[in-house]
């Protein structure tokens, strides 16, 4: 027989259920059951409906609170005996727990509900350039090309990894071998997986520096390794903050580092901070890797998107580290189509060869339209590559500048500070001077996730509350920052901008 405790009160609930009587187990907390989904009085004792039930008529709820009540009945249909009769070691992998909550989920779906105006999520509103979707709609219905539909390669298409290692080599600054030194996977998220996976055993160490892209840590988990967290903290808070405001301490980052150190995992230009490092910033890191033996996993595809005098600088050109760098792209980012899902490693064949050997065990190949599509892309833009106004990787940074500054300006007069980025298309945003009232949600989330639920729900715009990209132990320094993306129409921006300034007045 399945025990189920459970019970309510104003501040939520919790279940735990087991298979034998005084033998209790819990499981993930979740919060938010609505009273609908409760059979029985409106008192503080109630009982649950069906587990099957509540399945049915709610998704992602949380329950917190205390436990009021035990129910030894999970229905009658043949569903639930199902559940009832389920093994208890018929489950989700243990290396998995921990990893089950997700910020784009949750606050991607709040935006939906509420239409609110989402400057959360990093994606413009609006096409590509019109180049790769001409070539696009071509590749697709070409009728002289009919293996575009089918398998590709599995480490990337021939055209696209040429292409490749024809933009990268003058960058990089030595000749990259296509088949040996280049691999793609499901955008720059598969490489982030399959470097991970592919290299790190368990009880390794990887370093992460924080804030960081929420995906890291888990992934590091998940292969078995602990990672190691050092934050970047802001020089400044007053007047204009800019990203180079945020730095790494010296003393600290190298104090993270010891025989244990499997990786590095470097955001360059970082999300969500836009940080772009300084060469003497890369070489710190970069002695570091080599005096400890470490690969560094450099998560660079912001690299288009660098501003004013700002120069982004490729760990891996530094002495000594190329041959311990794998340095991810996206094609995503590169050409503003974030669902077309294309990212590409590069590096030393014998760190290329430990993505192949995980890719062709999971992913094994990516779309071979969109593949063609990108390669094709990557040669126009390589043909007019020094014509800022024909060649996107070089106008896009051009484009975002106006909406930087906009955005940045209006935040400023409503009492918001913005760190100004000097990449990338985020914006973090300090939120402590606001003087705004934010009602107890029932959890016990820190203060930016609340903040941002109210703002989404009540001004109808969304962010993304910054502390999912810091580990437990450091999320104090982000609870005052929100996230905003600025790659946006500049209606939508507009739009936005109308809702502060009426929240000021």
């Amino acid at each position: 027989m399945v025990i189920m405790i459970i019970g309510i009160n104003s501040r939520g609930a919790k279940w735990t259920w087991t298979e034998k009587e005084n033998v209790k187990v819990d499981l993930p907390t979740y919060k938010c059951i609505p009273p609908k989904y409760l059979n029985g009085s409106r008192s503080r004792t109630r009982t649950l409906m069906s587990l099957v039930q509540i399945s049915r008529q709610t998704s992602q709820c949380i329950l917190r609170g205390s436990v009021w009540a035990v129910s030894t009945s999970v229905g009658t249909t043949g569903t639930d005996q199902q559940y009832r009769n389920m093994s208890s070691k018929i489950k989700m992998a243990d290396r998995l727990k921990g990893t089950e909550r997700n910020v784009w989920v949750e606050f991607g779906k709040l935006s939906a509900e509420y239409k609110a105006i989402n400057l959360g999520q990093g994606f413009p509103d609006y096409h590509p350039p019109q180049h790769v979707c001409e070539k696009f709609s071509k590749v697709v219905i070409d009728p002289d090309t009919p293996l575009t539909h089918q398998y590709t390669r599995s480490y990337g298409q021939p055209h696209l990894v040429n292409t490749l290692a024809k933009l990268y080599s003058p960058i990089l600054k030595r000749d990259i071998n296509a088949m040996n030194e280049v691999m793609i996977s499901v955008g720059a998220f598969g490489v982030l997986f399959s470097s991970i996976q592919g290299l790190v055993n368990p009880g390794d160490e990887v370093i992460i520096i924080e804030p960081y892209f929420d995906c890291y840590e888990p992934m590091v988990r998940v292969a078995g390794g602990t990672p190691v967290f050092i934050p970047l903290r802001p020089k400044k808070t007053e007047g204009v903050v800019t990203s180079n405001d945020w730095v790494l301490d010296k003393d600290e980052l190298a104090s993270k580092f010891n025989s244990k150190t499997k990786a590095i995992i470097f955001n360059n230009p970082n999300n969500p901070v836009g940080k772009v490092y300084k060469q003497d910033e890369l070489e710190m890191v970069a002695d570091l890797c080599k005096k400890y033996d470490v690969a560094c996993i450099a998560d660079e595809v912001y690299e288009w998107m660098i501003y004013e005098n700002n120069k982004h600088i490729k760990i891996a050109t530094l002495p000594g580290m190329w041959e311990r760098t794998i340095t991810i792209g996206s094609a995503g980012k590169t050409f503003s189509a974030t669902g077309w899902k294309l990212g590409w490693g590069i590096g030393p064949e014998n760190l290329i060869e430990a993505l192949k050997v995980l890719h062709q065990n999971s992913i094994y190949t990516c779309p071979t339209p969109i593949q063609e599509t990108v390669a094709s892309g990557l040669d126009y833009e390589l043909s007019v590559f020094g014509d800022n106004e024909k060649c996107y990787l070089q106008s896009l940074a051009l484009e975002l500048i106006p909406k930087r500054d906009m955005l940045a300006k209006v935040l400023t007069e409503v009492g918001i500070t913005p760190t100004i980025p000097e990449g990338g298309y985020f914006m973090m945003c300090d939120i402590s001077k606001l003087d705004v009232e934010i009602p107890d949600d029932g959890t016990d989330d820190p203060y930016d996730f609340k903040f941002v639920r109210w703002m989404t729900k009540n001004k109808k715009v969304s962010a993304i509350p910054p502390t999912a990209f810091y580990s437990a132990e450091h999320k104090k320094l982000g609870e005052n920052y929100i996230r905003f993306c600025f790659f946006k129409m500049d209606e939508t921006l507009e739009k936005a901008a109308k809702v502060f300034r009426e929240w000021k007045a």
